[in-house]
């Protein structure tokens, strides 16, 4: 299912906007806390709020791909330099969030892909039944984050509060999500990454 831009969306506001619509799938991406200095992350979630308040939605597609361009990929730019601890590295700890992954897929929510990268998630997942985005991806955050610190014997916070999502628009844009999580971990060499597409074994 995609966002029908004529139905209703449910809106829930932290420092970023979190939007649902139903069983529209959803690619999001959260990362480590110390993934990125916090300068440089403030500066881009204002130039992105400011274009936002200056380009209301329905967004036209030529605003749609300058959005992407100024703001998702340069995200992800800085993400993938890989700063920070990156113990998500480390196959034992990534598994342990494939695993939170896992355990309610076809119940709760329905997964289509994920990657986990040394410093940051990406996942594409469609919400089921009466099950909101934000209680899974915080069902997710919450689970991972006792069992990472247990792991690693350390306390304090792992995760960044926030999460980034996107609605998926179309095919077209679902296609776009899922070859961009099989892409992301190119440069990284095997074992420092853990990837997952619908279709494999767990």
């Amino acid at each position: 299912m995609f966002l029908d831009p004529h139905k209703d969306i449910e809106k829930h506001k932290g420092n970023l906007p979190h939007w649902q619509q139903g069983s529209t799938w959803i690619f999001v991406t959260w990362r480590l806390a110390d993934s990125l200095p916090k300068s440089v992350v403030e500066k881009l979630l204002i130039e992105k709020m400011q274009w936002e308040e200056s380009h209301p939605k329905p967004w036209s597609a030529e605003e749609q791909k300058e959005h992407n361009r100024l703001f998702t990929l340069r995200f992800e730019s800085l993400l993938d330099e890989a700063h920070g601890s990156c113990f998500l590295r480390d196959p034992a700890i990534s598994q342990i969030v494939a695993a939170a992954f896992h355990h309610f897929n076809g119940h709760r929510y329905q997964l289509d892909s994920y990657v986990v990268m040394p410093n940051h998630v990406h996942v594409l997942f469609q919400p089921l039944g009466e099950h909101p985005s934000a209680d899974i991806l915080h069902s997710w955050k919450r689970f991972t984050a006792r069992e990472i610190n247990q792991t690693l014997e350390q306390t304090g916070q792992l995760w960044q509060h926030e999460s980034w999502d996107r609605l998926i628009r179309s095919y077209k844009h679902f296609a776009w999500a899922r070859n961009y999580i099989e892409r992301n971990p190119a440069k990284l060499s095997p074992g420092t990454y853990k990837l997952w597409q619908y279709g494999e074994g767990v």
